[in-house]
C-alpha cells in the first residue's frame, strides 16, 4: 500500500510538470498528457495497485528434521510468483505468505494457532489433525478460510457447521475404507511413532474407522528403540483377526527411522509373511515418486526390502511428472535455488504448493464470480475445480473436497523400486486394475472378513442375536451400577467410621499423641540432634541406639516440638502449612483418597504412616521416628567413617524405596538428603511422600521455598510454574541423581561448583551449557558415576527408571547383598584364607540348590509329609476330627473342550488355576489337587487351625468366586466362564500313598459329600453344609455356662463335652459373665458370636444366626 501511494505521488508531481511544459498549447496537449499518464500508470507492478492476500502455511515445521525437509517456504515462495506471473488470475489481489510454525505439543499447538489470529488472511493447515475442529470453529468466527490436506474427522465436510473449511486432497480416511473394502480387510491395528502430532494422528484414524463400524483392535504407541516396538507388535500379534496396520509416522522410504525399525522388527517376529498387510499414513497426504525412481534405503537394507513386500503404499497420482522431475525442472529455471537436491526434499512440499495454488485458483473463481473474497465464499467457489498442481491434477467435488486420484505401490523382496498396481479413483470410491498384480507375501493376501462389516444397514454381531446381547448388556449393566452403588455406599460408612475410631484411624487428636521435648543437641526436637550418638558407638564398634531415662524428657505443647509419644513409640511430626482445614467431614472429603494410598504403602525402605494429626488448627503428618535422623545428618557429620560398602548400602535402600513408591503410582516430588531417614538398624527410609498431594488436596498454599531447597528439582520443573511442586516420575530420578552426588562427596549439591544457589538454578533454568555437579572419579566406581549422569539427563524421557537403575545397581556388586552387616564380614573375611573362601562359596551354592528341592517338594507334599519323606520315615496316616473341603469344576467344561484344541484347553485350565493358586496364598488353606477341571482345597490340615477352618475356605470360595467373573479366556473371551462350588466340613483321614510319585489323599464320606455338594450345584453359587459342626459348639456352648467367677477367654468349646476353662482370664470376659446370669441361655449364645466376631465376616455369621 505504501508502494501504491508513492507511485501515485510521483504521477501527480509528473501531470504537474508536464503542464506546466506545455502551457497553453491547447487541449491537444492535455490529451497527450492523460495518455501518457495512463501508459505509466499500466506499467507499473500489480502488486502495486493490487490489494494483498496472505496465505499463513500452518505445520510443525520446527519439530523434526523430517517436516523441515517439506521446505514449506520455498514451495509457498514458488507457488507465490508463479500466481503473480500468471495473467488468467483476477487483477484485484496480489498473493503474499506468512510460514506459521505449529507447536509439537497438540495441547499448545492450538494456543499458537489463535495467536496467529492477525498474521493471514487464510490459513493452509492444521497438519496436526487433533484440533482440526476448533481451528475450523476458529476459521468461521474470523472469517477466514481453513484448507487443509490432514484433517480425518467426516464432520468438518458439513458445511452448515464449518462453512469456511474445505479439503485440498480427498479425506484419508475415505482412501483407506475404499481399499479396505475392496480387498475386504475389516480388522485393523493403528501404530504410531511417539511424536504427539502422529499420537493425536492415531486416535483421530481410529475414531473414524469405528465411525464407519470397522472394528478397530489396537491403537498403540511405540519409540524408535527395540524393545518398545517389540512389545507394540507383539500386542497386535495377540490381538484377535487384525488383518491391516496402519503406521502413523514417518515414511520409511523418505528418512522415518521408527517405521524402518518397526518394519525390520516385524521381519524378524514373522509378520511380514502375509499374515498382515502395511499401510503407510503419511503417504495418503502427497505424491511419493514411483516411476524409474529407486529408493537407495532399500538398496542397502536387505532385510527391509524384504520387509516392504508386506507393504501397501497408497499416495497421491502423479500423472506425467514425478515429483523429483517437476522439482528438477523449477531448479533448472532458476525458481528455486540450485543448492537444494531433489532427493533431499520431502514429496510435502509438492503438496504445499498444491495447497496455495489451490486457494488461489478459489479466489479467482470468486472474483469473477462476485467480486466478494470472503472466507465462506472462498470456499463455495472451490467446487468443481481442476487444474494441474505441482506435478499432480487437482479436482474438486460439488461440495469443494478434493477427488484426486491415488496409486497403491507395491514392490517384492527383491527390487528397490515402487510399482503400480491399482488406481483409487476417489469420484466413485472404486479400484482400478492397472496391469500389475499385487506381490503379497505367501502368494496370497491377508484372509478377507465378512461382507457385513461393510454392507450398509448390516451389523456383524457375530452370530448372537443383537437384541439378546443389548438385553444381557443391559441388565448387566444395571447390575453392575446396583453393586457400584451398594459398594460405595458401604465404603462411606466405613471410611466416615474409620477416620476417628477404631484400632485403624487415620485422624489423631492430642488424646492420642503426647509431645516431649527430649533434653539432648542444641536443635530441640529435630532429626539432628537425636543422632548425637553415632560417633562413639560406630568407632567403638557397638549397634548404635539411643536410650534415655525417665528424666531426660519432658513434655511439650505441638508448637515447639516435632517428637510425640503414640501408642509407646516415638513419632515423628511433619507439620503442615497454616490454613484453613475445616471439620473433619471437609478434611475427609478432599483428601481421603490421598489418606488411603498413603496408609496402604508398606514397605522396609518407606517410612510408614502412622495417621494425621489434626487438632487446635495444626495438621500434620505422623510417621515412625527413626533415631539415626536424615541422610543428610549422616553425611554432614564427619566423625561417622563411611566406606563404599556403607555409602552403596544407604543407595540401594533408597532405591528400593522410590522403585517401590514408582510401582504404586506415587510421585513423591519432594525427594532430598533431609526427606531420607536412617533408623537404628542403619536402614534408609524415604519419608516425606505425598506431601505435595496432600497441599494439593486441601488447597494449602505451601511457604516460599528457599533457593537451596531448589537443588535437588529437575531443570523442566524448574521452568514450568509451580513445577517443583507437582513433580514427576522423572524428576525423582534427576534428584536421586542429586543425592547420589551427595553420598559420593558427602557435601551438599553442587558443593563443588562455588556459586551462589541462585546463580546455580539460573544456569539449570536456561541450558546450554547443561549444568551438572562435578565428581572426581576416585570417590565412586565408575559404573556409578556413568549411572549417575544418566540419571540427571537433561532430557526426561533419556533417564531410566527405578527399576532400570536398581538392575543396574545390583550388576556393580555382582548380586551380592550391601547393607551394613555384609561389610563389617567382608573386613573380617579378608583375614581368611583361599581355602575357606572356596569352602564358603561351595556351602551356600549347595544351600542355594537344597532350598530349591526343599521348596520343590513342599509345593508338592505338605512340609510336614515332606520333612518325614526326607528323614526316610513312613508317613502315618493322620485322622482329624474337623476339617472343610472345597471342589469346585467349570460349568460346561466337556463342550469348551469339545470346540477347542488341547492346547488351548491346557491354556485355560493353567490360566484359571494359576489365578485360583494366587487367591489361596492368602488364606489358611491346602491346595489338595486338581484332576481335570476339578480344583480340591482343604483347611484345617494338614496344619490343624483350630474353628477357623471354614471360615478360611468360605473366605476363600467368595475370593475365588469374584475372580471368575472377571476372568477371560484367551481363545473365547466373549463365553464366561462358570463355576460350581461345593463346601462340607467333617472329618477325614489323610496320608500319604504310593513310593512312585507319592501323593497326599484325603479319604471319608466328607470327601464324597463335599464332591457332592459340587457336582449338584448350580453354576456361581456355593453348595454347602459347613455349618452343622457350629449349631453343636454353640448349643454346647451354652450348657458349659460358667459359674461363679470363671470366664470363658479363647477360643469355642469342643464337642467331645469338655468344659474346662482357661487358665487366664479377661476383665471384659468377666462382665460377659455376669451379663450371661443377667440374661439367661439366650444372650449367651449373642455374647458368643459377638466374642467371635473378629475371626468370622459378616455373611458367615449372618447365615449362622440365622441357622440357630
Amino acid at each position: 500500500m505504501f508502494l501504491g501511494l508513492c507511485s501515485f505521488s510521483r504521477l501527480v508531481l509528473w501531470f504537474a510538470a508536464f503542464r506546466k511544459l506545455l502551457g497553453h498549447h491547447g487541449l491537444a496537449s492535455y490529451k497527450f498528457l492523460w495518455c501518457l499518464c495512463l501508459l505509466a500508470v499500466m506499467s507499473l507492478p500489480r502488486q502495486v495497485w493490487t490489494l494483498p492476500y496472505k496465505i499463513g502455511v500452518v505445520g510443525p515445521w520446527a519439530c523434526d528434521s523430517l517436516f523441515s525437509k517439506a521446505l514449506p517456504e520455498v514451495a509457498a515462495r514458488l507457488a507465490i510468483e508463479r500466481i503473480n506471473r500468471d495473467p488468467s488470475f483476477d487483477l484485484s489481489y496480489s498473493f503474499e505468505y506468512v510460514i506459521l510454525n505449529e507447536d509439537c505439543q497438540t495441547s499448545r499447538a492450538f494456543s499458537s494457532f489463535i495467536s496467529h489470529h492477525q498474521m493471514a488472511s487464510g490459513f493452509i493447515g492444521p497438519t496436526n489433525p487433533g484440533y482440526c475442529e476448533a481451528a475450523s470453529l476458529l476459521g468461521n468466527s474470523w472469517d477466514k478460510g481453513i484448507f487443509s490436506w490432514s484433517c480425518v474427522n467426516y464432520e468438518l465436510d458439513n458445511k452448515n457447521s464449518y462453512p469456511t473449511f474445505s479439503r485440498i486432497l480427498p479425506s484419508p480416511i475415505r482412501v483407506l475404507v475404499t481399499v479396505m473394502k475392496y480387498f475386504q480387510w475389516a480388522h485393523a491395528g493403528v501404530i504410531s511413532s511417539d511424536e504427539d502430532i502422529w499420537v493425536h494422528t492415531a486416535n483421530r484414524v481410529a475414531s473414524a474407522l469405528r465411525s464407519h463400524g470397522l472394528p478397530v483392535g489396537v491403537v498403540l504407541t511405540t519409540g524408535q528403540d527395540s524393545q518398545s516396538i517389540r512389545k507394540a507388535l507383539q500386542r497386535i500379534h495377540q490381538a484377535d483377526r487384525i488383518r491391516i496396520i496402519i503406521m502413523c509416522m514417518h515414511s520409511a522410504l523418505i528418512g522415518g527411522e521408527t517405521q524402518m525399525h518397526l518394519l525390520e522388527c516385524a521381519h524378524d517376529l514373522k509378520m511380514t509373511d502375509g499374515t498382515y498387510v502395511f499401510v503407510p499414513y503419511d503417504a495418503l497426504l502427497y505424491s511419493l515418486p514411483y516411476k524409474h525412481t529407486p529408493y537407495q534405503v532399500l538398496r542397502n537394507n536387505p532385510k527391509l526390502r524384504e520387509a516392504y513386500d508386506a507393504v501397501l503404499t497408497i499416495t497421491v497420482e502423479s500423472q506425467e511428472k514425478t515429483f523429483y522431475q517437476a522439482f528438477t525442472e523449477a531448479a533448472v529455471r532458476g525458481e528455486i535455488p540450485e543448492k537444494l537436491e531433489f532427493d533431499q526434499v520431502s514429496p510435502l512440499f509438492g503438496t504445499i504448493y498444491n495447497s496455495i495454488y489451490f486457494i488461489a485458483k478459489a479466489m479467482n473463481n470468486a472474483m469473477k464470480e462476485n467480486g466478494q473474497a470472503g472466507a465462506a465464499s472462498l470456499v463455495q467457489h472451490s467446487r468443481n475445480m481442476q487444474f494441474y498442481g505441482f506435478n499432480q491434477l487437482i479436482r474438486t467435488d460439488s461440495n469443494g473436497n478434493g477427488i484426486s486420484e491415488y496409486v497403491i505401490l507395491d514392490t517384492n523382496w527383491k527390487e528397490w523400486e515402487l510399482h503400480s498396481t491399482y488406481t483409487v479413483d476417489m469420484e466413485t470410491e472404486l479400484l482400478r486394475f492397472g496391469g500389475t498384480p499385487i506381490h503379497f507375501p505367501g502368494g496370497r493376501p491377508p484372509r478377507a472378513d465378512a461382507k457385513c462389516w461393510f454392507a450398509e444397514g448390516k451389523i456383524c454381531h457375530g452370530g448372537i442375536d443383537p437384541a439378546f446381547a443389548m438385553m444381557v448388556c443391559l441388565t448387566l449393566l444395571i447390575a453392575l451400577l446396583s453393586i457400584n452403588g451398594f459398594a460405595y455406599f458401604i465404603r462411606r460408612r466405613i471410611n466416615k467410621i474409620q477416620l476417628i475410631k477404631g484400632p485403624n484411624r487415620i485422624l489423631l487428636t492430642l488424646e492420642d499423641v503426647m509431645f516431649i521435648n527430649p533434653h539432648f543437641g542444641s536443635k530441640r526436637g529435630s532429626r539432628a540432634s537425636v543422632s548425637f550418638q553415632i560417633t562413639s558407638e560406630v568407632q567403638s564398634g557397638r549397634s548404635p541406639r539411643l536410650s534415655f531415662s525417665s528424666g531426660s524428657l519432658t513434655p511439650a505443647t505441638y508448637e515447639n516440638s516435632n517428637i510425640a509419644i503414640y501408642e509407646g513409640d516415638w513419632v515423628w511430626l511433619k507439620k503442615l502449612p497454616p490454613g484453613d482445614f475445616g471439620d473433619v467431614k471437609s478434611i475427609k472429603s478432599s483428601a481421603s483418597d490421598v489418606f488411603e494410598m498413603m496408609k496402604d504403602l508398606h514397605h522396609e525402605n518407606i517410612n510408614p504412616l502412622l495417621g494425621f494429626f489434626y487438632d487446635s488448627g495444626m495438621f500434620a503428618i505422623v510417621t515412625e521416628f527413626c533415631s539415626r535422623g536424615s541422610l543428610e545428618d549422616i553425611l554432614t557429620n564427619q566423625d561417622v567413617k563411611l566406606d563404599w560398602m556403607f555409602k552403596s548400602s544407604l543407595l540401594l535402600d533408597l532405591i528400593k524405596g522410590m522403585k517401590y513408591l514408582h510401582h504404586r503410582e506415587f510421585v513423591h516430588g519432594r525427594l532430598k538428603s533431609r526427606n531420607c531417614v536412617v533408623d537404628g538398624r542403619f536402614v534408609l527410609k524415604v519419608t516425606d511422600y505425598g506431601f505435595n498431594d496432600i497441599l494439593e488436596m486441601l488447597r494449602l498454599s505451601e511457604e516460599e521455598s528457599s533457593v537451596e531447597e531448589l537443588l535437588w528439582t529437575a531443570p523442566e520443573l524448574l521452568r514450568v510454574p509451580r513445577g517443583s511442586r507437582l513433580g514427576s516420575f522423572a524428576g525423582d530420578v534427576y534428584s536421586f541423581a542429586i543425592i547420589m552426588q551427595e553420598v559420593m562427596v558427602r557435601g551438599t549439591p553442587f558443593c563443588m561448583m562455588d556459586l551462589p544457589a541462585q546463580e546455580i538454578i539460573n544456569r539449570l533454568k536456561k541450558p546450554p551449557p547443561v549444568y551438572r555437579p562435578v565428581v572426581p572419579p576416585e570417590h565412586a566406581p565408575p559404573e556409578c558415576l556413568q549411572l549417575m549422569k544418566q540419571c540427571w539427563a537433561e532430557a526426561a524421557e533419556q533417564r531410566p527408571t527405578f527399576d532400570e537403575i536398581f538392575n543396574q545397581f545390583k550388576t556393580f556388586n555382582k548380586g551380592k547383598k550391601t547393607n551394613i552387616i555384609d561389610s563389617m564380614l567382608r573386613m573380617l573375611e579378608q583375614y581368611s584364607s583361599n581355602l575357606e573362601d572356596l569352602i564358603r562359596e561351595r556351602t551356600e551354592e549347595l544351600e542355594i540348590e537344597k532350598q530349591k528341592t526343599e521348596k520343590l517338594l513342599t509345593q508338592m507334599l505338605p512340609p510336614s509329609v515332606a520333612e518325614s519323606l526326607k528323614k526316610g520315615c513312613t508317613v502315618e496316616p493322620e485322622s482329624f476330627d474337623l476339617v472343610t473341603l472345597y471342589f469346585s469344576d467349570i460349568v460346561g467344561f466337556t463342550t469348551i473342550s469339545a470346540m477347542s484344541e488341547p492346547i488351548e484347553v491346557v491354556d485355560l485350565l493353567n490360566d484359571l488355576y494359576t489365578l485360583f493358586d494366587a487367591i489361596i496364598g492368602s488364606h489358611d488353606v491346602y491346595k489338595v489337587e486338581t484332576i481335570g477341571d476339578a480344583y480340591m482345597v482343604a483347611s484345617g490340615l494338614p496344619k490343624r487351625n483350630g474353628s477357623r477352618h471354614a471360615a478360611e475356605i468360605a473366605n476363600m470360595s467368595l475370593d475365588i468366586l469374584s475372580s471368575v467373573g472377571t476372568f477371560k479366556m484367551r481363545h473365547m473371551p466373549e463365553v464366561p466362564v462358570r463355576i460350581r462350588i461345593g463346601l462340607h466340613s467333617g472329618p477325614v483321614v489323610a496320608g500319604v500313598v504310593g513310593l512312585t510319585m507319592p501323593r497326599y489323599c484325603l479319604f471319608g464320606d466328607t470327601v464324597n459329600t463335599a464332591s457332592r455338594m459340587e457336582s449338584t450345584g448350580l453354576r456361581q453359587r456355593h453348595r454347602g453344609d459347613i455349618l452343622a459342626d457350629w449349631e453343636k459348639r454353640l448349643h454346647k456352648a451354652a450348657s458349659c455356662a460358667p459359674t461363679s467367677g470363671q470366664s470363658w477367654v479363647g477360643p469355642w468349646p469342643a464337642t467331645s463335652g469338655d468344659c474346662s476353662l482357661p487358665k487366664k482370664k479377661s476383665r471384659k470376659a468377666v462382665g460377659e459373665k455376669q451379663a450371661i446370669r443377667s440374661k439367661g441361655l439366650q444372650d449367651l449364645n449373642l455374647l458368643l458370636v459377638r466374642q467371635w466376631k473378629s475371626s468370622l465376616q459378616f455373611n458367615k455369621l449372618f447365615y449362622l444366626g440365622k441357622k440357630l
